[in-house]
């Protein structure tokens, strides 16, 4: 066994899109770089990175983890956070005392330049300029846009027709201190934006690019807008909690744990929606990164559900994927034992099916022995009570963790895979997509497998599934599809992660009928390293996939891809409209802070108020970094 190879993936933690999530997510360009060339290679710091962190963050390629240079951007809290007890790094932490955790940080982050918690005070709109309209509509509500998370927009809801996406400029771009790309952003009627950054969240007027107000909060988590008590509202996860703000002023009007009441939760990834009377809250708890340490007794954590009353926080119901582990039997080469079941974490955005009272989520993998029905599934809830409506699973015994190594089969003591099964990580990271075509409800999901599937929204029964990309760690489908006009549209990532000749990508987005499932047209992914490009974006030429959750607006499909550009491709037949290229330097209203555009992934995507909206940066998986919100226009 080559325990280095599979001690790998140690430098990785979960994210949403089902995956793996380097902690350079929030990563931020506010360096010197000038003063970290200058790092001594003496540094005790230094030391303590050989130790612990250089065999996966040397070999990016390899194992997917963040560059050197990707983690020297965060910030001294961030990468504390990240180590501290319940941190998504506390497992490849733990054999570091505190004075080798504060070695490592101070060699990190020599020569950042520290951002003032009051960074975003430079961007604050005059102050008659500040108000937020008592009578907007929602036109964007969050990450899924809508109640059935369609991530599509008509010509008038978006502010912008197809014709004028031919055409577009950069209207105005804010970089963010402490946070990478990633967060996509919610929209009403009267030009307020919001969308979280630099360890805020910020309402944003549309026009100027100006901020209205902000509320200090840490969250990778588009915002959801909704109404309590005919009061607007923004609701965001903050760490484990729940947090939500009167939409007009940005001030707190409650907050509640978001975990269940046995304290059995986790992270909360893929961000919260309202439905009816409650915020549903979904959790990814599942013991994966755990695993890594091959005297841990693997695996604890599973996905849940909790539902909170949006009036004040209580909590109203819970839902589990699976009970509680206990030990299982099998005892690995170490002589540890194991526990099971464990895994199904919900990665997604749920979805609330309001015709039959239904939150709809779908799941991850299993962790450990033994697999249960509820990993790699489709399940509808009743939202009043929790109780299973019906589910679906798309994909039996797929059981792995991060002591697995899906590259090159050496396993850590801890992989399931040695117990018997064949696990492929082959999780839903992507939230269902609620469509209805001639008088039926279809509920739409994509799959890291590569495969698509519409299933009936009364019973969950399969219509139709395609495997459409050759499926990996990192997709397949990762974040999310989008439905328009009775078609579903399925990005497809699939990097290139190892040189296997037998491996051919099938990067690029696919367009199906709903009805029938027949397909409708493809575009085929390349890679642009044209110029610069060649050297600005992380390996070039094998990320160039569709990764970000895509929209539509006005029967465009708008996609973005790991190299750092938008492409807009004609929902009617997949010609390509025009091209945005984000990566590089960008001139940003808030000059004190250097922005610059990477990878688009996760909730990279949004728009409104005549706007498109990008957040350009997102360093995971050895990516492109970067750290700016980009607003396009239309062309004058």
């Amino acid at each position: 066994m080559n325990l280095r190879k599979s001690l790998a993936a140690a430098a990785l933690t979960l994210g949403a899109g089902g995956g793996l999530l380097a902690i350079a997510a929030l990563a931020t360009p506010v360096l010197s770089p000038a003063a970290i060339g200058q790092v001594s290679a003496d540094h005790p710091g230094a030391g303590v990175y050989q130790k612990a962190c250089a065999v996966c963050h040397d070999n990016p390629g390899t194992t997917r983890a963040a560059t050197l240079a990707s983690m020297r951007t965060l910030v001294p809290a961030r990468l504390r956070e990240v180590m501290a007890p319940g941190g998504v790094m506390a497992p490849m932490a733990a054999s570091l005392n505190e004075r080798e955790k504060t070695d490592l940080v101070t060699w990190l982050t020599a020569g950042q330049a520290a951002a003032a918690a009051t960074w975003s005070d430079a961007l604050l709109c005059a102050p008659d300029k500040r108000a937020v309209s008592s009578t907007a509509t929602i036109v964007n509500a969050g990450f899924g846009i809508d109640s059935d998370l369609s991530r599509s927009l008509s010509a008038s809801e978006a502010g912008l027709g197809k014709a004028q996406l031919a055409n577009m400029e950069i209207a105005w771009s804010i970089a963010f201190p402490g946070q990478g790309g990633g967060t996509g952003a919610s929209v009403l009627s009267d030009g307020t934006v919001y969308a979280t950054g630099g360890q805020k969240l910020l309402a944003i007027d549309a026009a100027s690019g100006c901020v209205k107000w902000s509320y200090a909060a840490s969250s990778r988590n588009t915002p959801a807008i909704g109404d309590i008590g005919g009061q607007r509202v923004v609701a965001l996860s903050v760490g484990r909690d729940i947090h939500v703000v009167d939409a007009a002023s940005g001030a707190l009007l409650w907050k509640a744990s978001g975990q269940p009441v046995d304290g059995s939760g986790g992270q909360i990834r893929g961000g919260v929606i309202f439905a009816k009377d409650k915020i549903i809250v979904p959790l990814s708890a599942s013991g994966v990164a755990s695993a890594m340490n091959p005297r841990s007794e693997c695996c604890s954590g599973h996905g849940s559900v909790v539902a909170l009353n949006a009036a004040d926080g209580s909590h109203a119901w819970e839902y589990h994927t699976m009970p509680e582990p206990t030990y299982n039997g099998q005892v690995n080469s170490l002589g540890v034992k194991q526990k099971g079941p464990s895994g199904a974490p919900i990665w997604s955005v749920p979805v609330y099916d309001a015709k039959r009272n239904n939150i709809i989520v779908t799941t991850g993998e299993n962790t450990s022995h033994p697999a249960t029905d509820t990993s790699d599934a489709i399940i509808a809830l009743n939202a009043d009570t929790g109780k299973v409506s019906w589910q679906y699973q798309a994909m039996a015994a797929d059981v792995w963790n991060m002591s697995c190594d899906v590259g090159t089969g050496q396993n850590g003591p801890n992989c399931p895979v040695l117990f018997g099964g064949d696990g492929r990580d082959y999780d839903f990271g992507a939230g269902a997509v609620i469509a209805a075509v001639n008088g039926k409800d279809v509920v739409l999901a994509g799959q890291k497998s590569g495969h698509a599937w519409a299933l009936d929204a009364n019973t969950g029964k399969v219509l139709w599934s395609h495997r459409i990309g050759e499926g990996t760690a990192l997709g397949g489908v990762h974040w999310g599809i989008t439905a328009d006009a009775g078609k579903v549209y399925i990005p497809i990532n699939d990097p290139i992660l190892s040189p296997d000749p037998k491996f051919v990508s099938k990067a690029g987005v696919y367009a199906f009928d709903i009805a029938t499932g027949r397909p409708a047209w493809s575009f085929a992914a390349q890679p642009n390293c044209t110029g610069s490009r060649a050297t600005e974006v992380i390996a070039c030429t094998t990320k160039y996939g569709f990764s970000a959750a895509p929209l539509v607006i006005d029967g465009a499909l708008v996609g973005a891809t790991l190299g750092g550009e938008v492409i807009i491709l004609d929902g009617a037949d997949g010609r390509v409209i025009n091209r945005l290229d984000t990566v590089g330097a960008k001139t940003t209203l808030n000059k004190d802070i250097a922005g610059k555009g990477g990878s688009i992934d996760a909730h990279g995507l949004s728009a409104g108020a005549g706007m498109l909206f990008v957040n350009s940066g997102y360093g995971s998986f050895g990516q492109t970094p970067g750290n700016v919100l980009i607003a396009y226009r239309p062309r004058s």
